[in-house]
């Protein structure tokens, strides 16, 4: 232990000569004093250790003799009558008695005023912070009311009766417990990331530095990487180079689901256990989709066969459906639900599916199938036969009652409903026909294009738009494709639901004041609600606003678009011959037709995109962009080109979008963002938002390494007469909004303005090559230009365009 100096050993020797007698007869007893202080400090040090040491055998004394003479219903009587945690299981309830009759009650949880419950080292809150989620405040050092404990009758008569009554009484100086602190999962390692993970390297980097560890961009150098985290799909591949490095140096290579394991457990996990190597193909043969790599669950979902389709679809489990069973209907009410749970904290993300199925004999069953959502082998599974119709819509009724809470006839006619704790809530299915099932498979792919009087380029761009595929990649993307809850066939009303449920939990997180686990807990309650109402097979908590808006807000518009796709495309699945693309393509209501490659508008939009792209980064790799078509667009619901000829300050500026929302975007045109978040895409709000770099816009078209196809958008957006410019998100977005300004976000990088030019009818094309901007500390990359009347924004141009991985030589030469 360091002794600190006192006055006068601080001082010089010629200083010592002018002291006094006095002076010097302190000082000497000061300098005698000091060597006694410090050991007595050092001694305090030594005293506080064992006496938290005596504490603890004290402790362990006094828990063996509770044991030996009290029952488990006796301490389940003692919690109780100090309105303490008193139910679970037996193990549980010896150690939280044991902990307050000898270090005091417990007081209540500081966030929702639920019960804590000691649990090991932690004590948690047991309690709920809403009917949609339970409360996860968690603490070493918990709050503790000054309350002499009571005892039952039944423990008065016990040999250790005085012992615990002496323990019980507050007076007696109650010894707090204290904890060395919680080692963190990742502690002294030094981690390193490569490819394409289900979250972004800058996610992970954060994460995994707030739980103790580092990260290194590299394994060449650096002896003590303890190991590398990529994606099986970078072994399917052949791996990167960083992988072979790996290898080649021992370093271990592990799945992403190493690091959220570890996290979730408190503990680093065994890295031979997530082996990359023993990871190649999971193949779905009775594992959980959430227990699978994304890449093996991305094969076993978009080949996956959807259960349930729709309100009036029989779950294809019962094996009722090709034998021309029906749905239930009686009196107004179809006998047809899902439902669902989210809570994390209690390892809880279950469907239930219920149905009242009629055979084509009119003999009755009631379906039920029930388990967590992604692991429908283990789910339960039950089909019987009913003699009794009336019987049957009971014991439905009742079911529905004890899941939910709520009655069925409430629901199903005036859709009344209200979440109650722990209870299923309805996933509202429309009548009608998802677009997993009702679009086209890759049988009829051809065939339909072939057999359409459409322009055979438009008949192809129709193909894409009406198949399966890109709808079930971009909720696969998502992790809302559970082959059991038809996700793309909900009702308006509970779209509406959702899309209330994230403006009002976006505007509470702008106002909110809580801090530390209060506001962890806020986080926790919406990501619950969220995964209720849309259910997931990867359920996360929510941490900031990136979060928010990459899966939720962007979530919820490409859910609401995959909806609508469903009601333009229905059921496609029979013959080809009758030309269903020329009949979809007439519901769009829009006008399709391919630009000539040696046009000039074909010339100016290659050279327009070609300036302004950037390739593409997706872990170590990066991704050129080569034009495939261009189609030349009239929408309906767009203003005309005579009519946005009229308006004022004109730019054709890209749009980015996913395959699966072009659909909508053709026969509605664009539609605002669903809600304002300080992050590039929605930090103006509810706007329409393009960009003037073709590297922005491809950021939303870019599909995945094996899926290389995808669209950009073209369109003429009038900024009106007043644009306003901002280089960090506007404080408020909604008076921009109702003024309808025109916005344009300023970014790190700019098209150079030498190379702009004014196109035909007065409308700038910010053509030109990308360069460093004067907004260096912009929280945007590229200019964002947001338009807030839908009627000013008229799309023009959809450019078909694939991404290529650069830098990658292929073999070509045979074996």
């Amino acid at each position: 232990m360091k002794v600190h100096e006192t006055r006068s050993q601080a001082h010089a020797a010629g200083d010592e000569r002018k002291m006094t007698r006095k002076q010097k007869a302190e000082t000497k007893s000061q300098d005698s004093a000091s060597p006694k202080k410090a050991k007595t400090e050092e001694d305090n040090g030594q005293e506080g250790e064992e006496s938290m040491v005596d504490i603890r055998a004290e402790f362990e004394k006094f828990c063996k003799a509770l044991s030996e003479h009290l029952s488990i219903k006796q301490m389940r009587e003692i919690l109780e009558a100090n309105g303490q945690y008193y139910s679970g299981d037996d193990d549980a309830v010896v150690p939280r008695c044991q902990d307050i009759m000898f270090y005091g009650p417990l007081d209540n949880c500081p966030i929702c005023g639920g019960m804590l419950e000691c649990s090991g080292d932690r004590y948690h809150c047991v309690g709920d912070y809403s009917e949609w989620s339970s409360c996860i405040y968690s603490t070493s050092e918990p709050p503790r009311r000054e309350d002499t404990l009571r005892f039952p009758k039944s423990v008065e008569s016990t040999p250790v009766s005085d012992l615990i009554k002496k323990r019980g009484d507050p007076k007696k100086n109650r010894p707090p417990r204290k904890y060395s602190a919680p080692k963190k999962p990742f502690d002294g390692m030094m981690i390193s990331l490569a490819g394409r993970l289900t979250r972004t390297h800058q996610y992970w980097k954060s994460i995994i530095e707030k739980h103790g560890g580092k990260v290194n961009n590299s394994v060449i150098g650096v002896a003590r990487v303890t190991c590398l985290v990529v994606s099986p799909a970078e072994r399917d591949r052949g791996g990167s180079s960083k992988v072979a490095e790996a290898v080649e140096r021992s370093i271990p290579v592990v799945r992403e689901a190493w690091l959220s394991d570890s996290i979730e457990k408190e503990q680093a996990q065994p890295l031979a256990a997530y082996d990359i190597a023993s990871d190649i193909a999971v193949e779905g043969r009775g594992i959980p989709l959430d227990k699978m790599d994304p890449s093996a669950e991305a094969l076993e979902t978009i080949t996956a066969d959807l259960k349930v389709f729709g309100k009036r679809g029989v779950h294809k489990d019962t094996k009722m459906q090709d034998e021309g069973a029906r749905i239930l209907e009686k009196d107004g009410l179809l006998y047809n639900c899902a439902l669902s749970v989210c809570n994390q904290k209690n390892r809880i993300n279950d469907f239930c599916i219920m149905q009242l199925i009629m055979s084509p004999e009119n003999r009755l069953h009631m379906y039920c199938k029930k388990g967590r959502i992604g692991d429908s082998i283990r789910a339960d599974n039950k089909l019987e036969e009913w003699e009794n119709v009336d019987d049957a819509i009971k014991e439905f009724a009742r079911l529905f009652e004890e899941l939910t809470g709520n009655e069925f006839e409430s629901w199903e006619r005036e859709k009344k409903i209200q979440k109650k704790h722990h209870k299923f809530f309805p996933i509202d299915v429309d009548d009608g026909v998802e677009v997993r099932h009702g679009a086209l498979g890759l049988r009829q792919l051809g065939s339909a294009a072939a057999h359409s009087k459409l322009d055979p380029m438009v008949a192809n761009f129709m193909k894409v738009l009406c198949s399966q595929e890109i709808y079930r990649y971009a909720l696969m993307e998502l992790g809302h494709d559970s082959p059991e809850v038809p996700i793309g066939m909900l009702t308006d009303l509970h779209l509406k639901r959702c899309e209330e449920t994230l403006l009002y939990f976006v505007e509470k997180v702008k106002s909110m004041k809580e801090t530390g686990q209060a506001a962890e807990g806020v986080w926790y309650e919406f990501s619950q609600r969220w995964f209720t109402l849309m259910p997931s097979i990867r359920p996360f908590t929510f941490r900031d606003y990136t979060d928010l808006a990459e899966h939720a807000a962007s979530a919820y518009e490409t859910i609401r678009d995959v909806n609508f796709a469903s009601r333009i495309i229905e059921d496609m699945s029979g013959s080809t011959l009758d030309d269903p693309l020329f009949e979809r393509y007439k519901k769009l209501g829009c006008f399709v037709s391919p630009l000539e490659k040696d046009s000039d508008d074909y010339k100016m939009i290659v050279n327009y995109l070609e300036k302004t792209y950037e390739p593409i980064r997706v872990g170590d790799m990066s991704y050129g962009v080569s034009v495939e078509n261009i189609f030349s667009v009239e929408v309906g619901a767009c203003p005309s080109l005579d009519d946005i000829k009229k308006l004022p300050n004109k730019v054709l500026l890209w749009c980015g979008t996913r395959s699966s929302n072009l659909l909508r975007h053709l026969h509605k045109g664009f539609l605002p963002s669903v809600c304002s978040l300080p992050v590039s895409g929605y930090m103006f709000g509810r706007a329409v938002v393009c960009s003037d770099a073709a590297a922005e816009a491809a950021r939303y078209g870019f599909t995945a390494i094996d899926r290389p196809e995808g669209f950009l958008v073209l369109a003429i957006a009038s900024l009106g007469e007043e644009i306003k410019e901002f280089s960090s998100p506007p404080e408020d977005t909604k008076a921009l909004e109702e003024k309808k300004i025109g916005v344009k976000g300023l970014g790190r990088k700019k098209t150079d303005e030498k190379e702009h030019f004014i196109w035909k009818d007065d409308i700038t094309v910010p053509c030109g090559r990308l360069i460093p901007s004067e907004h260096k500390d912009s929280v945007l990359e590229y200019n964002e230009y947001a338009v807030y009347d839908p009627q000013q924004v008229s799309i023009r141009y959809l450019v078909a365009v694939k991404f290529d991985e650069q830098g990658v030589v292929y073999d070509t030469a045979e074996a």
